[in-house]
């Protein structure tokens, strides 16, 4: 293992994958349990999930319009439905949904093979051409231990060497989702698009899928080999770095999701970033200020890191003088309980003072009075001080700011 880049919180391609780009998912044939080459390892969160999760969710207001902006993770599992009442009652409301693809699109059985068609190598050379010898042998490895026995998507060891680097590099990340039972067909997307449907509201898209492939294809080779080189890093580093992105979108840990993991694309794969973020963060803005200028209120459903930091879509349209709020019942701070309506009890209400302790003991013994000097009083009696009269509480004002009576 390389242990020097398994200490990162989570790799490139995981978060480009799981947060930014929807479309981007290779043909999978999943491997059943006790099929040859199934693994037996637990999935993320076996156990029902305590809570829905904690949603990403902004509300903008426009003159005429609001939008709702909320954060996907496009793969996920059984345990993270339902969904919040947050993003039910929004979905409820919205009079249109919009996704980064049209469902149209999303759910297209052509969407693979535009994939594939564009990860193709149109020169005759192999992947191994564009790796460094250690690299090739990494990926060599995984394939044989991944796709030998099973192939995914009718994708073989061997076949991968038709492809471009980011398309394998997505392939690679793709499997390793799917071996911790995270699934593009179960991402918040997918899962939305349906109960939009279901519900008769009308979806659209951003963006074309089209437009989604050439943000990788269009990358440079060395970005695509390091994205690749992450992407097998990823493999042997196992299930921590997908817990660590998985839990911070189901804590609704915007701080985390920002600090820790986009801020460190975008040290690292400038290029990407900008490629798969903050471009097509600004190419959407114009659009989503045209629909705030209508009527009725929509939801836009994209992958979290469009909404977060400096670069996202929440704080450029603050920047242009939106008004903006997060919605989010469970991030809300506990209420605070008043007794009453705070005021202090008038005399008559107040809590009478406890008797003082009987003088006979509890085995039914009498005591003996304590002695008294000549004046009558007790040897260690001390008068009491005197008590002051309570205040007057001033009389209460009516709504126009006359006096009420009393």
């Amino acid at each position: 293992m390389r242990f020097h880049r398994l200490s990162r919180v989570a790799r490139v391609a995981v978060v480009a994958v799981a947060l930014l780009v929807p479309g981007l998912v290779p043909a999978q044939s999943p491997v059943a349990d006790g099929e040859a080459g199934a693994v037996d390892i637990p999935h993320i969160a076996e156990v029902p999930a305590p809570a829905p999760p904690v949603p990403l969710l902004w509300k903008v207001s426009g003159e005429r319009g609001a939008l709702y902006l909320l954060g996907s993770f496009h793969f996920l599992q059984p345990a993270d439905y339902p969904l919040s009442d947050d993003v039910g009652h929004v979905l409820d409301r919205a009079g249109e949904v919009v996704f980064e693809l049209s469902p149209e699109e999303l759910e297209s059985p052509t969407l693979a093979m535009q994939m594939m068609q564009a990860g193709l190598r149109s020169d005759g050379s192999r992947l191994d051409d564009d790796l460094p010898p250690a690299l090739a042998a990494d990926l060599a490895a995984w394939g044989e231990a991944n796709l030998a026995a099973q192939p995914t998507g009718g994708m073989s060891a061997q076949s991968l060497q038709l492809f471009e680097p980011w398309f394998a590099s997505l392939l690679v990340t793709t499997t390793e989702l799917g071996r911790y039972g995270l699934q593009a067909q179960l991402g918040m997307d997918a899962y939305l698009a349906r109960q939009a449907r279901e519900a008769g509201k009308p979806t659209a898209g951003l963006e074309t899928a089209a437009e989604q492939i050439g943000f990788l294809d269009g990358l440079g080779r060395v970005e695509q080999v390091e994205m690749l080189r992450e992407a097998l890093d990823q493999a042997d580093g196992g299930q921590a770095a997908i817990e660590a992105l998985h839990g911070a979108w189901r804590a609704g840990d915007a701080t985390q999701l920002w600090n820790g993991m986009a801020l460190d694309m975008r040290a690292r794969f400038p290029a990407l970033y900008r490629r798969i973020n903050s471009e097509r963060n600004d190419a959407w803005l114009p659009k989503l200020e045209q629909m705030l200028q209508q009527d009725g209120e929509i939801l836009v459903v994209v992958g979290t890191l469009h909404l977060l930091g400096e670069d996202g879509v929440v704080e450029k349209l603050a920047a242009k003088g939106y008004e903006v709020e997060r919605i989010c019942s469970a991030c809300a701070p506990p209420p605070v309980i008043e007794i009453g309506d705070g005021i202090a009890p008038p005399p008559d209400e107040t809590v009478p003072a406890p008797e003082p302790p009987s003088a006979v003991p509890t085995d039914g013994t009498p005591t003996q009075p304590p002695p008294t000097d000549d004046d009558g009083q007790d040897d260690d009696e001390v008068p009491a001080p005197a008590v002051p009269a309570p205040p007057v509480a001033p009389a209460r004002a009516d709504g126009n700011g006359t006096p009420r009576g009393r």
